[in-house]
């Protein structure tokens, strides 16, 4: 598995600061919100083509939280697993689980130790875990996705489980140095890359059976979520939509076009959609261009709600980036949002958030 670019660069990034056929037929507009979810997605038969709706759509979830999926049991400890450093791999033994801090740059091992069943172990969050059950432990990143060492030392740990995604890194080894057992887990960030997190992280905490039953479970519910998606795609786009997620932070003047490995290259897939960051070659996140932008010919881009309201609004958007306005989802106005620590996060949530983005997509 390799670690996402866009997540091991963005930290950085927040501290330090097209042309084509756009479908034919008349394009009927949809309303700024699209809620999930009064019947199943395989019951939903839209009556407009995908290809000519017009106006942006909101992804919600129904529920604003984690539900745990499966009984821990016992925890079998100490446990000695391998850690996946960024300099190479450690072997770490975890003796103690009873205060927990899991942290990462989309708030997916968060959700991973509250699937287990062991979220009352989690003493702190990630600013990326922002479901009910963890909002209000202590906050333990700055500037973005920065770890703030004395914070967390404050909340003494007995395991911080990490993907490497926020650091810097010399911190990350300073809370070693005082005696803190730190594990890096690889996480993918895609939806097949929800289930061996699940195991990893479980097996950091001493409950490997439980990590087993977890991923099979999400594993299960990914797969028919995904036939869902797929068939809805089918039956309400003449054609497969050609998807982007653009990464917008107008405070700090970033403006991305997410790539390859960044977890939006497989949303787009997942959605039953044609990844264009993987047609023209978009490896990672780069500040995007227009010659990008006409490249990719978009129908839809893939937002964060605060991302898109921080550069106000789509009207915002196309008055500060005029070429995202020459492609087809810039001329229809098609942006569909989703909550930041929803969006991007692949864990327990992933069926939820894959369904809530088909209809938003699909059916507004």
């Amino acid at each position: 598995m390799r670690r996402s670019p866009f997540v091991v660069a963005l930290p950085i990034v927040l501290v330090a600061a097209l042309v084509g056929c756009s479908g034919g037929g008349e394009a009927t507009s949809v309303a700024s919100g699209s809620a999930a979810a009064e019947q199943p997605i395989s019951a939903l038969r839209p009556k407009t083509d995908a290809v000519d709706l017009i106006g942006p759509s909101t992804a919600r979830l129904e529920r604003d939280d984690v539900e745990p999926l499966v009984e821990p049991g016992g925890a079998q400890l100490p446990a000695t697993v391998t850690s996946h450093d960024l300099g190479g791999d450690s072997e770490q033994t975890v003796t103690h689980t009873d205060r927990v801090l899991a942290l990462d740059v989309s708030g997916s091992l968060a959700a991973t130790v509250v699937g287990l069943g062991l979220g009352d172990h989690l003493v702190g969050r990630d600013v990326s875990s922002t479901f009910s059950s963890v909002r209000k432990l202590p906050v333990v990143t700055q500037d973005g996705h920065s770890i703030n060492a004395e914070a967390v030392l404050s909340l003494e740990p007995d395991v911080v489980l990490t993907d490497g995604t926020i650091g810097p890194t010399d911190v990350v080894e300073q809370l070693r140095q005082s005696g803190v057992t730190v594990v890096y887990v690889e996480n993918e960030p895609s939806p097949d890359g929800a289930a061996e997190l699940a195991r990893q992280t479980a097996a950091a905490l001493g409950v490997p059976a439980a990590g087993a039953s977890l991923a099979t479970e999400l594993a299960e519910r990914i797969a028919a979520t995904g036939r869902d998606v797929a068939a809805l795609a089918d039956r309400a786009s003449s054609r497969p939509l050609r998807i982007a997620f653009l990464y917008l932070r107008g405070t700090s003047g970033v403006y991305y076009l997410l790539g390859e490995g960044t977890g939006a290259d497989a949303l787009a897939t997942a959605l039953g959609g044609v990844d264009v960051a993987a047609e023209i070659g978009w490896d990672g996140a780069r500040p995007m261009t227009d010659e990008a932008l006409v490249a990719a010919d978009a129908d839809v881009y893939l937002v964060m709600t605060g991302g898109l309201e921080s550069v106000g609004g789509v009207d915002g958007l196309l008055e500060a980036k005029p070429a995202v306005g020459l492609t087809p989802a810039g001329e229809h106005r098609r942006f569909v949002d989703m909550a930041d620590g929803q969006i991007l996060s692949f864990g327990p949530r992933t069926p939820a958030v894959l369904d809530a983005l088909a209809r938003a997509v699909y059916a507004p």
